[in-house]
């Protein structure tokens, strides 16, 4: 270019204002709660139905931000988590109150959050590392008798069609094994290992975990996969899952629990059931049965023993009400 060309005039240096916005749109809550969810994910593996959890709590977090006129997670102090925290319990103009546990599971998210921006150096404080998520009264799991277990599995075996096949199939490994629903209507057909009376099951995370099934759920399965299954698979276009729906194509959680519903109806059982019944009876029975709480913990594909042991305190229960009405000084 020669001296005499003209010279595009240099750039104006942001204002105060401007590079202040910059900034908060680097910060912003939005923002950091896309990247702390991408996080999750890519880094962390967590379950889809608990990143759903994750997304629903911070988007409430974020919806009471802005009603506040706060959009920067760099703006947010502690005092904000902690109101922020009362508005669960207390309910605002927005949202109904949360219950003790919903509103702890809020802010453990929110308290991640905001622990993540602080570990990447997106924001130079963690306002929520001192605020504690309130404490949940414990509720023992709800586990039926045995004797209501097997008029359900009974009920979902009355007829022999393709999908009362499958509902009693379904019931038996999850009562064997102990399965999440999710775990179950997520298996596959090579997933069950016959010779080995085995099934591999994918939990939480990613996590797999081999675990025994007994000789009545095998049987069971049997029976399904040779009689039931090939009709089912009929109407699809072809699917690798164990457990199909009447198009063929892989059951949903919300289609089990529709089983289960039915069936519990048909067996004539007043107790509340849910496919978690099965899963917290699965524990209490081993557990009642002289199981080491920590095979359970295995079984269950609990991270921490701790967990598992709250089982424990069932059978304790049930131990109590046997020695009260049984030993003749237990009321003296």
């Amino acid at each position: 270019m020669g001296e005499d060309a003209e010279r595009p005039d240099p750039a104006p240096a942001p204002t105060p204002e401007q590079g202040a916005a910059s900034v908060a749109g680097r910060t912003s809550i939005a923002r950091i709660v896309t990247t702390y969810l991408d996080h999750l994910v890519v880094e962390r593996g967590i379950a889809a139905n608990t990143l759903l959890a994750y997304r629903r709590d911070l988007a409430r977090y974020r919806s009471w931000c802005q009603a506040r006129g706060i959009v920067d997670l760099a703006d947010l102090t502690e005092n904000d988590v902690t109101d922020f925290l009362a508005a669960l319990r207390h309910g605002d103009d927005a949202h109904k109150p949360l219950a003790a546990a919903s509103a702890a599971r809020t802010v453990v998210a929110v308290r991640g959050l905001h622990r993540f921006a602080a570990r990447e150096g997106l924001v130079e404080q963690d306002p929520g590392r001192e605020v504690r998520p309130p404490a949940a009264p414990r509720r023992l799991p709800k586990a039926i008798s045995v004797q209501e277990v097997e008029a359900i599995l009974e009920a979902a075996g009355r007829d022999q069609t393709p999908a009362a096949l499958r509902d009693r199939a379904m019931l038996e490994l999850v009562y064997a094994t102990g399965a999440r629903i999710s775990e179950a209507v997520g298996l596959d057909v090579d997933d069950v290992d016959h010779d080995t009376a085995s099934v591999l099951l994918r939990g939480k995370g990613g996590k797999q975990r081999v675990v025994p099934v007994g000789s009545l759920a095998l049987a069971a399965l049997a029976a399904y996969r040779v009689r039931g299954r090939p009709a089912l698979a009929a109407k699809g276009r072809g699917s690798a899952a164990l457990f199909l729906n009447s198009r063929g194509g892989r059951l949903t959680r919300q289609g089990a629990w529709t089983v289960l519903r039915q069936t519990v109806e048909r067996a004539g059982v007043t107790s509340a059931v849910s496919p978690h019944t099965l899963r917290h009876s699965f524990a209490t029975h081993l557990l009642d049965g002289g199981a080491d709480v920590r095979v359970v913990q295995e079984l269950l594909g609990h991270a921490s023993v701790t967990t598992t042991q709250i089982y424990t305190l069932v059978t304790v229960d049930r131990l109590r009400e046997v020695y009260v009405t049984a030993h003749p000084r237990a009321l003296g």
